[in-house]
């Protein structure tokens, strides 16, 4: 019988949780051993004692939680410190950044420890129930329209009064990926006059599905990757993306930008002498803030005023609808191991061989097992 252990988030400003306790119910009937962080619940609203109820061993100490787990669940990793307490056989899974936090992974390797990153489940049909990524990133283009609806002095939709007519708010989005669908999506519900843009002709056709207009803009060959995400721009393609939408940006009330490129720095798309000529009182939200950004003088974690303009820059998009980030979170994980389940020893077993786990996985019995990875890390070596 494995031990599944879900701690309780401790980063700032972060209400999700990776477990609910019907998420529990269906583990135990499995027959795992499920324990929680007292308290994992808390910021949605859900009491230790209904964890318990549904089988769950509540925990209060972090020390006497970790000792014992086969399977560490969470959002955000554990340090290095909180995992020394746990058995050099244990498997985390969360969302580990690793192409960033390198220091973290080299040390999750030699520990022998198995980490699998949520960010590197492939985008596949097999894969959509454990996208926990695109789950997080539909939420976000929610919650970034919300957003800007709150620091717009405007109202989105065209209203007939007395008073006159008032014109539906103009909205530019950047980046139609599953975020910026969602965020044209809701846009538009609320009665926005959208345009977007994408480098991948091939979305063209989901903007104008929901109502949208798309910006046509020839860079030549762009294209995505097996995974569905937009390839690098050249320098050139990219003064000319800027050229081309700057009137955009200029005529609109809000512009979104969800230009993110996993592992590397995100893309400059909005400069500062384009935001000195949009109109007082527009917004900007900056999805990759946390990133690098994509507008000169967002800030990570703030909204500032630059020129009039709006830079909202809050980051963690989808804690802002914690319940449901945290329910759709819990079913990916649930779904990532109910994957790999083995019914004759009543455990999630780790098949190498599997495709899932030759890229979501990164580090297993002191090897490197994500290829990009472990290229990156034999780099470093030579």
């Amino acid at each position: 019988m494995s031990t599944v252990v879900f701690v309780k988030e401790q980063k700032n400003n972060e209400s999700r949780c990776s477990c609910l306790p019907q998420n529990i119910s269906s583990f135990v009937k499995r027959g795992m051993k499920v324990c929680v962080e007292s308290g994992i619940g808390e910021t949605i609203h859900i009491s230790d004692a209904e964890y318990a109820a549904v089988g769950a061993r509540v925990v209060i100490d972090r020390r006497e939680l970790l000792k014992d787990a086969d399977f560490i669940l969470s959002i955000h990793p554990l340090s290095k410190d909180e995992l020394e307490f746990s058995k050099p056989s244990a498997c985390c899974i969360s969302f580990l950044d690793p192409f960033n936090a390198r220091e973290h992974i080299s040390w999750l390797q030699n520990s022998g420890r198995s980490a699998l990153s949520m960010e590197l489940i492939p985008r596949s049909s097999r894969c959509q129930k454990m996208d926990a990524l695109s789950s997080q990133a539909s939420l976000a283009g929610y919650v970034m329209v919300a957003q800007a609806m709150l620091a717009l002095p405007k109202v989105f939709p065209m209203m007939m009064t007395p008073s006159g007519t008032i014109k539906p708010t103009k909205v530019f989005v950047i980046g139609a990926g599953v975020a910026g669908l969602q965020a044209i999506a809701t846009a538009k519900r609320l009665g926005a006059s959208v345009i977007a843009y994408d480098t991948r002709e091939t979305v063209a056709e989901q903007v104008r599905s929901l109502g949208a207009k798309f910006l046509d803009i020839d860079l030549g060959e762009t294209g995505q990757n097996e995974q569905g995400y937009a390839n690098a721009l050249s320098q050139e393609q990219i003064e000319l993306q800027l050229q081309a939408q700057a009137d955009c940006i200029k005529d609109a009330d809000v512009v979104i930008t969800t230009a993110q490129l996993f592992g590397r720095k995100p893309p400059v798309l909005i400069k500062k002498d384009v935001i000195r000529e949009m109109k007082a009182g527009s917004v900007i939200v900056d999805m990759a803030v946390e990133s690098g950004g994509n507008v000169e003088g967002s800030i990570s974690g703030e909204n500032v005023v630059y020129e009039g303009v709006t830079l909202i820059g809050k980051g963690n998009w989808s804690s802002d609808v914690a319940y449901h980030a945290s329910q759709m979170y819990a079913n990916n994980l649930q779904a990532l191991l109910f994957e790999f389940w083995n019914d004759e020893e009543k455990r999630p077993v780790l098949d190498l061989n599997d495709e899932i786990l030759q890229t979501a996985l990164i580090t297993h019995q002191n090897q490197f097992i994500n290829p990009s990875i472990k290229a990156l890390f034999s780099q470093e070596i030579n």
